[in-house]
Order: C-alpha cells, then structure tokens, then sequence
C-alpha cells in the first residue's frame, strides 16, 4: 500500500508542479496534499511542525497569487483604478485559460489606468507591474513545489 500512495504523492508534486503554470489548477496546494498523502505511509515521517509551516506558507502563497499582480500595479505608479483593474482583471482572466491569467491582469490595470484618465505610457507602466507581479507569483510557487518534491525526496531516501 505505501508504493500506491508514494505514487500518489509524487503524482500530487508534479501536478502541482503543473499548477503553477496552468490555470484553474491549484499547484501549491495540489502539492501540498502529495505531503498529506506521503505522510501516510510508514516510509515517510515528517514532523507536525513541518506540515503545520507548509500549511501555512501553501495559504499565504495561495492569497499573495491574487494579490501580488495588484501590487506589482500599485509599485511601477498605477492608481486605485488600475490596482482595481488588475484585480478584476485577475478573476475575469480564469476564464480564458492561460492566456486570460497572464493578459487579464495586464489588461485590466492598463483599462483601469485610462478610465483614470492616465496618459497610455503610464497606464502601459502600470500593466507591465501587474505583469511582473504575475510571474513573481509564477516563480514564488514554482519554488514552494520544488521544496516540497525535494523534501519528500529527501524523507524517502
């Protein structure tokens, strides 16, 4: 039965690992769950403090990958409308696939910005923050699901 579930868990890790990339796919906590799941087993024993931090770190990565394109708006010089717009722009995007997830935020703070009655340039600086935001949040999960692989790699062995 551990063979089944150690699978399991490592198919957990690369979905998750997926998740990152491609949207509706939850990668970190995806992730998280191949800890679960492994922590099942006889093979693999990590401590209640260890899952209790990657709980928590999977929930704080989850709530700043909504956040993080709004703040990426707010530093290179948008406004409330554009940090409105990226946001909104964030949820609207989830419904276009990939693409949705990388230009809705983009679009939605530049939108956001020309309501405001800010110049193109300034508006086109506002989305490009909300852009970096987005791969920020990109790389921070890819990181976090990298973790967790070599952790689980690390109590097997």
């Amino acid at each position: 039965m551990d063979i089944v579930l150690l699978i399991l868990a490592f198919l957990c890790l690369i979905i998750g690992i997926i998740g990152c990339i491609v949207p509706g796919l939850p990668g970190t906590p995806i992730a998280y769950v191949g800890l679960l799941i492994a922590q099942a087993t006889d093979r693999v024993d990590f401590s209640w403090q260890f899952l209790l931090i990657w709980g928590v770190i999977v929930v704080v990565i989850s709530v700043l990958d909504y956040v993080v394109p709004a703040w990426g708006t707010k530093h290179y010089g948008g406004t409330k409308w554009g940090v409105w717009g990226s946001t909104i722009g964030v949820f609207i995007g989830l419904f276009f696939g990939a693409i949705g997830v990388i230009l809705g935020p983009l679009v939605g703070a530049i939108l956001g910005e020309l309501i405001a009655g800010k110049q193109l340039a300034e508006a086109l600086k506002a989305g490009w923050g909300s852009f970096i935001g987005i791969l920020f949040g990109t790389i921070l999960k890819l990181i976090a699901c990298g973790l967790m692989t070599v952790a689980l790699i690390q109590a097997i062995w």
